[in-house]
């Protein structure tokens, strides 16, 4: 299984996994975090990208991620 770091800033760590069609999701801040998978995670890698093109601030990634905050409903533990 493959892994590519797309975004990893102090508020949010978005990683793809494609063999899986996945995307996890950190929010820092919250300490939440979540997998979307299938058509959302084509949905967010689509949206994602549109929005990395035009060099958001934090506030705008906010803004894109709270679209997803209701699937990151897990515990994000550092280890």
């Amino acid at each position: 299984m493959s892994m590519l770091l797309v975004l990893n800033n102090q508020a949010f760590m978005v990683a793809d996994y494609p063999g899986e069609n996945a995307i996890e999701v950190i929010d820092k801040r919250a300490g939440m975090g979540g997998l979307i998978r299938d058509e959302a995670a084509q949905r967010f890698r689509e949206g994602l990208s549109k929005l990395m093109a035009q060099s958001p601030e934090i506030e705008e990634m906010d803004d894109f991620i709270e679209h997803y905050k209701a699937l990151l409903n897990q515990p994000a533990i550092l280890h």
